[in-house]
């Protein structure tokens, strides 16, 4: 039963879906927009989203939650570095989900997820 549970299955194991929405969270916050399926771009857009957040919080114990989470570790400090003034303004909303053309080989929805 799978009542009130959030995070979508992704047709994958727990341990193989975490290691797919940290990868996708990395590189979108590395080029600033991915295309992938729509589920997908929806899954991680939380995770993005929140790793956002703490980088505008800034603080130490965040940096490390955020270390923990994203692979690169230059990249947690250039989005520390960018993120208190891009993002300063901005109660949450950062990413913006675009949905594009069907693929082609099996018609899944795909979506291009960008930050704004």
């Amino acid at each position: 039963m799978r009542h009130r549970c959030r995070v979508p299955q992704l047709g994958k194991p727990a341990d193989q879906r975490k290691a797919l929405l940290r990868s996708l969270a990395t590189e979108l916050i590395r080029h600033g927009r991915i295309t992938t399926t729509k589920v997908r771009a929806k899954a991680v857009q939380s995770e993005a989203e929140k790793m956002i957040t703490l980088a505008k919080d800034g603080s130490l114990a965040a940096r490390r939650q955020a270390m923990g989470y994203i692979y690169d570790k230059q990249l947690v400090h250039s989005l520390f570095d960018a993120a208190p003034s891009r993002y300063g303004s901005r109660n949450g909303g950062y990413t913006r989900i675009i949905r594009t053309v069907s693929r082609r080989g099996d018609n899944a929805e795909m979506a291009i997820i960008e930050l704004v």
